[in-house]
């Protein structure tokens, strides 16, 4: 895989777990802040639209919306 394949897979799989769960954009701010992150909708939105964030921002992400495993296949 080459690194925007990868950085595709990543946003998508928070992008999915969102939809999943029927959460915005607006909801993971929420969300975040109640673990003690602050980050505001556009950066969010921009992040994932890039594809480019940090493996913590990732781990966050998933934290936050209560996703309980993670599977790349």
């Amino acid at each position: 895989m080459t690194q925007t394949e990868w950085e595709r897979l990543l946003s998508g799989l928070v992008k999915a777990e969102l939809k999943l769960r029927g959460l915005s954009y607006a909801d993971l701010v929420e969300k975040l802040a109640a673990i003690g992150v602050d980050e505001k909708e556009a950066n969010i939105a921009n992040k994932l639209s890039r594809g480019r964030f940090t493996a913590v921002f990732f781990a966050q992400c998933l934290k936050a919306i209560g996703s309980q495993r993670l599977k790349l296949d």
